[in-house]
């Protein structure tokens, strides 16, 4: 009987299949992301039906192109994009189509394009979309013809920074056609809720809207389980080409991040028993409610939001997130225990929600960042009062039925008398979930969100509250993975009513920097610290402690979860900085140690992290270093070289979460062991390594879903002659490319690595590790990559000996071994024809280059070079090193801003500081600085560093905040032109949030400006 009835399901299964297959012959949704030609270039002529753009690039969508033109000083950008360009791009693709096809309605649908697009069909003008982070699409229908038709599109990114965050350039998401009957369900008019719901029963209402309807047709809907069992089935005459149904569901399985159980609603048209339409609708069984006392509650359990911001763009790949990738980066987050994220600040492409609703991620859902301009050229400015009304209807149709989004957020530190109406019209769409916004009218909102302000204790302990509340974005902290000091950092100094967090020992005991302190142009220019001692206002340990112990607290949302491109002048004061670093994993999606510290406080599955590494070569005998253990486990004991240091518990008191010794050091092994009811249930260990001298690889296999193809990340690490990983390796990392695939990006983590992360061959190593990320091409067969490295300590103070390291690896398909050669030289002279066939280690002196080449089968398929000497790699200093930096506010170069009219950068004086300074020439421009002001509003002294000497000219400025005129400054004579650099002191009104400080001549010309100091 047993096995009848399992046969019995299989085939009612695959009935159900064949006859789902059937009925959405007729809806067709066709891919349309292969097979593009692209060109960065802007003509009239592109959009013309018969263009011939045979000569541009061939590609597949998503495309990023900014991400792949990289880095540029003086990107369009500017800081808060990392420096990328904007520009202008085309688009054109054709297709067939069939004689049958014309009598139907054909839709060409966007999931998201990058900005200002605007789009043809076979030459005639379809229209324009202002925002890059919304979906839309054209009724393509009567402009089509039997045969060949080209879809053109172009996409203006001319007006730059229109974000204050890197932006993606292009179409960065998926593409499809569908194809309908004339009769069909109206895009994105589905929606479904669930208003009762009991453990029994609950009662589903399923409203849609019909196109082009007739009195015979009827409707049709059907629920079926996520095994495709049907569940309850009705239909009824459709009236006023709408239909409002009710259906009933027995035991229904409640969505949650913990059992994320999910539906699937068919909605069809028939007539008779033909089936015009039909569209599948995914949702979910759950109950949300809001206590301003208690906080969010869940399907009746209380429940704490433990959620990180993610800006689209955080992460190895810009904005070209294929699904497989985008399903790697939102599970990774779910590893480390998250329950909830908060894209920043904008919508995301469909499939994001896709993925939430089936891994279980709760969405707070935002719409914009601003409702007036924040960026000199952002939606806000350039569209948001025309299109506002379209984009959010757009938004909350499309999204709706998602059971992962739970709340609405309509923007983000932004602040006008449009937000009641905002609310008020997204009521209209969406009833059933509260409105909030991330520290923007919250007089306005149903829930309270509060940005980086939520992370003080005068805010915490004094702060009382008439509605819920939520911690939309805290807190904020920093981390370089691999990089370690013991001194608390804050980014703008200590702030008034912040929570302590001393100093782990009395005085600094780590003295490498990636840059030379001589060489910073602000005090931002370091690394930050992976002991969780690096922040603005609050450790990501004394926050999660607040949160969980105060009922009224909901959660919150940390800034962030991923690395991300741009805002580098924020927090790491500009070039050669790039990218920003809050996350709990870098750019490459390395774990940092934050990472570990959440999966202790927030996972069930035993784990056991310790830091730091434990290599330091250039550290004295004896110094002592704190070690930090993080695990879920009862209690840790800690070994070093087999004997035990004793134990500790994980504690509940923020200080007291990571098990800490202070050990004094010598090299070899140091293990944890972690037990629960005393028993082992997990251990780590690293040991002392010597320098590297070989590449340990591994290939992740990202599967292919929907219209997307296979993704692979093939990680490098540089590891000594016993396998240990070499904390400090920087040696590049070649590639060669062969067979089916595609390089997206190299990635290793590093916020100031100029390489290009698309361009190059090689990438070097970050604190030993470097990652290259592939896309399988359509209909891949097979592919390979030859990797190498000349791997050496890049300074030669643990070792002169140096290791060449080749190897071929199989990522898909069988391919015969090759013969691979290597030949080097360490006098300068060339491989090619004076190279020595390398047979093992050697030695070389300081100063040396080494120079490679790499033969297959007598072909050279890379060439190398690495350079070894004391003043190479890292800068290692003293406890000194950074001594001039202490006390000093916050200062933003004036080349660093926004520069228009004849305001230029220029290097021609002496003592300035940064890379250079910003001269007028007797003309007439301004210099806009950008600050993030994390206190709260308030006066602030700021003074301009200049210089001239003109006598008797006072060159006067006009200064303006957030666009509001302030006064007008007076530049006297400093007494030259070359070196006599003063100061004009003042003081201005900063609110929280974004504030832009703009200084403009006024019919004098201006000085040389060197800096703005905010103190």
């Amino acid at each position: 009987m047993i096995g009848k009835s399992k046969r019995l399901k299989s085939f009612l299964l695959i009935c159900y299949f064949i006859l789902i297959s059937f009925v959405n012959a007729q809806r067709t949704e066709v891919n349309f992301n292969n097979h593009w030609h692209f060109i960065l270039e802007d003509n009239v002529s592109f959009s013309k039906e018969n263009y011939n753009a045979s000569s541009w690039k061939t590609l597949n969508i998503p495309h990023d192109w900014s991400f792949e033109k990289g880095v540029r000083n003086g990107g369009d950008q500017g800081q808060g994009g990392g420096y990328h360009d904007g520009g202008i791009g085309w688009y054109r693709k054709s297709f067939e189509v069939k004689k049958q096809s014309l009598s139907k309605i054909t839709y060409i649908h966007f999931d998201g394009v990058y900005m200002n697009s605007e789009v043809w069909i076979n030459g005639t003008y379809l229209g324009k979309r202002p925002y890059g982070y919304i979906s839309f699409r054209y009724d393509i229908s009567k402009y089509l013809k039997q045969g060949k038709n080209t879809i053109a599109v172009r996409v203006n990114n001319s007006l730059e920074p229109s974000a204050r965050w890197y932006h993606p350039c292009g179409i960065y998401a998926p593409v499809k056609l569908v194809e309908v009957n004339k009769t069909h369900i109206a895009p994105n008019s589905v929606f479904v809720t669930t208003p009762i719901i009991k453990t029994s029963q609950a009662t589903v209402n399923v409203k849609a809207d019909f196109l082009n309807i007739s009195k015979k047709q009827k409707c049709k809907v059907s629920i079926y389980s996520s095994k495709g069992v049907l569940l309850s089935t009705i239909t009824q005459k459709i009236k006023y080409s709408k239909s409002n149904i009710n259906l009933e569901v027995k035991n229904p399985k409640l969505w949650s991040p913990e059992t994320p159980n999910l539906y699937k609603l068919v909605t069809q048209i028939l007539e008779d028993k033909k089936v015009i339409d039909e569209v599948e609708t995914t949702f979910g069984f759950r109950t949300i409610a809001w206590k301003t006392a208690t906080g969010f509650w869940l399907n009746g359990e209380n429940v704490k939001l433990k959620g990180v911001c993610e800006h689209w763009e955080g992460g190895p790949v810009g904005g070209a997130w294929t699904k497989p990738m985008l399903r790697w980066k939102l599970q990774s987050l779910k590893d480390m225990g998250i329950n909830a994220i908060r894209p920043s600040h904008n919508p995301t492409p469909p499939m994001f929600y896709d993925i939430c609703d089936e891994i279980g991620l709760l969405v707070m859902d935002e719409i914009f960042d601003g409702w007036h301009k924040k960026a000199p050229q952002d939606y806000g400015k350039q569209a948001f009062d025309e299109w506002w009304q379209r984009d959010v209807k757009e938004w909350i149709t499309r999204d709706r039925n998602h059971p992962s989004i739970f709340v609405w957020s309509l923007g983000n530190e932004t602040h006008g008398d449009i937000a009641p109406e905002l609310v008020k019209y997204g009521k209209s769409i969406d009833n059933t979930r509260l409105f909030t916004s991330g520290a923007g009218n919250p007089e306005d909102m149903d829930i309270e969100g509060v940005n980086g302000g939520s992370e003080t204790q005068a805010f915490i302990e004094s702060k009382t509250f008439d509605k819920p509340f939520i911690s939309t974005e805290a807190p904020h902290t920093w981390q370089t993975r691999g990089y370690y000091r013991t001194q608390t950092w804050w980014r703008d100094n200590e702030l008034p009513g912040t929570y302590e967090l001393p100093n782990l020992t009395d005085k600094e005991i780590f003295f490498y920097e990636g840059i030379n302190p001589k060489k910073w142009k602000n005090r931002k220019q370091r690394f930050n610290s992976s002991y969780d001692n690096a922040t603005v206002r609050v450790s990501a340990r004394k926050y999660w402690e607040v949160m969980r112990d105060n009922p009224w607290h909901s959660g919150h949302f940390r800034w962030t979860g991923f690395d991300y491109y741009g805002e580098a002048g924020l927090v790491h004061g500009g070039l050669p900085f790039n990218l920003f670093m809050g996350g709990a994993l870098d750019v490459a999606g390395f774990k940092k140690d934050l990472y570990y510290f959440y999966q202790s406080q927030w996972t069930k599955e035993p784990m056991v992290h310790i830091l730091p590494h434990w290599t330091h070569p250039r550290m004295k005998k004896g110094t002592v270093i704190p070690v930090w253990v993080y695990s879920n486990a009862d209690e840790v004991e800690l070994f070093l070289n087999g004997k035990s240091l004793g134990k500790d518990k994980p504690g509940t008191v923020w200080n007291e979460m990571q098990c800490e010794w202070m050990v004094p050091y010598e090299d070899g092994k140091l293990e944890a062991v972690a037990y629960i009811k005393g028993k082992e249930v997990k251990r780590t260990s690293f040991s002392t390594s010597k320098q590297p001298s070989k590449l340990r690889t591994n290939i992740q296999k990202l599967a292919a879903e929907d219209a997307f193809t296979t993704s692979y990340i093939i990680t490098s690490e540089g590891l000594d002659e016993n396998d240990n990983l070499y904390p400090y390796g920087e040696n590049k990392v070649y590639y060669n490319i062969q067979g089916d695939v595609k390089k997206i990006s190299m990635e290793n983590g590093n916020p100031i690595d100029p390489t290009s992360r698309t361009k190059s061959d090689y990438r070097a190593l970050f604190f030993g590790k470097s990652r290259l990320f592939l896309r399988a091409l359509p209909n891949a067969k097979k592919a390979s990559i030859i990797i190498a490295s000349i791997l050496g300590d890049k300074a030669l103070y643990t070792s002169n000996k140096i290791t060449i390291d080749v190897k071929q690896i199989q990522v898909l398909g069988k391919s015969n071994p090759s013969d691979l050669e290597i030949y080097y030289t360490i006098n300068g002279e060339n491989p090619i024809t004076k190279g020595m066939n390398y047979k093992g280690p050697f030695e070389v002196n300081d100063g040396t280059t080494v120079k490679a080449i790499v033969k297959q089968n007598g072909k050279i398929v890379l060439t190398m070079e690495e350079r070894f000497g004391k003043n190479e790699g890292l800068f290692w200093g003293d406890e000194h090193s950074a001594d001039m930096w202490i006390g000093r506010g916050v200062n933003i170069a004036a080349e660093e801003g926004i520069l228009t009219g004849e305001a230029k950068i220029s290097k021609e004086a002496h003592r300035y500081k940064g890379s250079g300074f910003v001269r007028f020439d007797g003309k007439e421009g301004a210099i806009t600085f950008y600050q993030e002001n994390d206190g709260e509003r308030g006066d602030y002294s700021i003074r301009f560093r200049y210089m001239h000497n003109n006598p008797n000219k006072l060159h006067p400025m006009k200064l303006y905040v957030n666009d509001e005129y302030v006064q007008t400054l007076e530049f006297k004579p400093t007494g030259g032109w070359e070196k006599e650099w003063k100061f004009v002191p003042t003081i201005i009104t900063l609110k929280a949030g974004a504030n832009n400080i703009r200084i403009e001549t006024d019919g004098q010309s201006g000085p040389f400006i060197d800096e703005l100091f905010i103190d």
